[in-house]
């Protein structure tokens, strides 16, 4: 069978005849079995994907299917689906069962949508290579040497490698983007607001945001369609009206383009990458946009803002898992406090242990206020320059990531090393833009590499659009 890179063959073939559904998902099945050394998957829903393949088949021959009919889709091991286990590929939450499905889950359902598995990712999301996870590292596709990203990678080299047509991940600091650019594909974090977070197991619930990973922009636009829009068990959502995402492309409009020069002259940036990124400046120049240098003087502290600000929101959420109501609890426990410190010191790993103690010393009493009340207010500062940058420019373009995917185990004994892999992503989940990862071609190690595209909060559509166009 072939492998499809878009919604609309497959939906024109399933109607046309030439394949049924049952058909597709078999051979998603078969692909999977056979990358199993890449660790993609956690666990796949075989037998459930076969049954509603055939569902699904029956609601499209009858003209009553839903808009992601025939899309096979797996979910990042953080994202809550009825019946179904969810630990965030986290020891402490191994044998969990979830008892609801989160709002995203729901939307792809009643869509038809089929969901093929949950994926691997650094544990709680913690992690820019899928190093974190208590289940082993995922591979890339394009070299088994090298990380698939982080902390998505499952997701996405679940999709990189035809294991199904789109999966679903989040993104607290580039946890999709930087993963997409990694394995060659489109990734997109919305608007802080756009997606519901009901139902994603929280990081640092200020800059999570549930978004698409696929090879085509064109199904990225119709998962936004259906996984956008205000919900009621989400009081952060935007009740802003969801626009439609495939409406056609305004071709002759020219766009106002900024480029950061601290990116692009950014110490650690791979030569390709710089190389790529000013020949794509070039070219929408010669295609009559005006494209122009703008300085950023806060890209230094959007790592530490990050990290400071995410860390406090991570010793905070995880507080919740405590061995006592659910998830799991040391076996070597005499009382309270005893079931409490080694229940998380046993079930949560290394680098989640790191986080929640920056995070607690963040929020300590006497540090309080030269951390974190100093790292929010540099979060307003980075959010209204970044409002003022682009209330004169359509779009801020970056490289993705300053280097193509690194070798696995060469930065994981390297926390600063890994954390500043994040350069360039963290600004818009600091400020709360939505932002893209669009593949730009291979480095000559034969890498992919991505470039980023940022806009003004809740213009996904014009967005999704002109990152089609390029």
């Amino acid at each position: 069978m072939e492998s499809y890179n878009n919604l609309l063959s497959i939906q024109r073939d399933v109607l046309s005849g030439k394949i049924r559904l049952k058909e597709l998902v078999l051979f998603y099945l078969d692909t999977i079995q056979k990358n199993g050394h890449l660790n993609a998957f956690l666990e796949v829903f075989d037998e459930e994907a076969l049954l509603r393949a055939e569902e699904v088949d029956a609601k499209m021959k009858a003209g009553k299917a839903g808009k992601l009919a025939g899309m096979v889709i797996a979910i990042k091991d953080n994202i809550c689906f009825k019946n179904h286990h969810v630990s965030a590929s986290s020891k402490i939450l191994e044998g969990f069962t979830s008892i609801y499905s989160s709002t995203v889950v729901e939307r792809l359902l009643a869509e038809d949508a089929i969901i093929i598995g949950r994926c691997n990712c650094d544990e709680f999301a913690m992690g820019a290579s899928n190093e974190t996870s208590p289940y082993g590292p995922v591979l890339n596709a394009a070299d088994n040497t090298r990380v698939s990203g982080g902390s998505s990678g499952g997701a996405a080299v679940a999709v990189q490698s035809n294991m199904c047509l789109a999966s679903i991940g989040s993104d607290t600091g580039g946890s999709i983007r930087q993963p997409a650019a990694f394995c060659g594909l489109y990734g997109l974090k919305p608007t802080y607001g756009r997606v519901s977070r009901w139902g994603l197991l929280a990081y640092a619930s200020s800059f999570d945001q549930i978004g698409p990973i696929t090879k085509s922009i064109d199904d990225m636009q119709i998962i936004m369609e259906v996984i956008s829009g205000k919900d009621d068990f989400d009081a952060t959502v935007s009740d802003k009206v969801v626009p439609s995402y495939t409406k056609d492309f305004i071709a002759e409009k020219k766009y106002r383009i900024a480029y950061i020069k601290e990116c692009i002259e950014h110490e650690g940036i791979d030569e390709e990458i710089k190389k790529v990124t000013f020949d794509k400046i070039e070219l929408l120049r010669k295609e009559g946009h005006i494209v122009e240098e703008i300085s950023f003087p806060y890209l230094d502290f959007l790592v530490p803002v990050y990290y400071v600000l995410t860390t406090a929101e991570a010793s905070s959420n995880l507080s919740r898992f405590s061995g006592l109501s659910y998830g799991y609890r040391s076996k070597n426990i005499s009382d309270l406090e005893t079931t409490f410190k080694r229940s998380r010191s046993e079930g949560f790993g290394a680098e989640v242990k790191r986080r929640i103690m920056l995070g607690t010393f963040v929020l300590s009493s006497g540090f309080f206020d030269a951390y974190y009340t100093k790292g929010q207010q540099v979060r307003r500062l980075v959010q209204e320059k970044t409002n003022e940058i682009l209330s004169n420019y359509d779009f801020i373009l970056s490289p993705t990531t300053p280097t193509p995917a690194f070798k696995l185990g060469e930065k994981v004994s390297n926390p600063v090393a890994m954390y500043l892999a994040d350069i360039f992503t963290v600004h818009a989940n600091i400020s709360g833009n939505p932002a893209i990862s669009i593949p730009v071609g291979n480095h000559s190690n034969g890498m992919p590499m991505g470039l980023q595209l940022m806009s003004a909060n809740f213009s996904e559509g014009e967005l999704l659009q002109f990152a089609k166009k390029i």
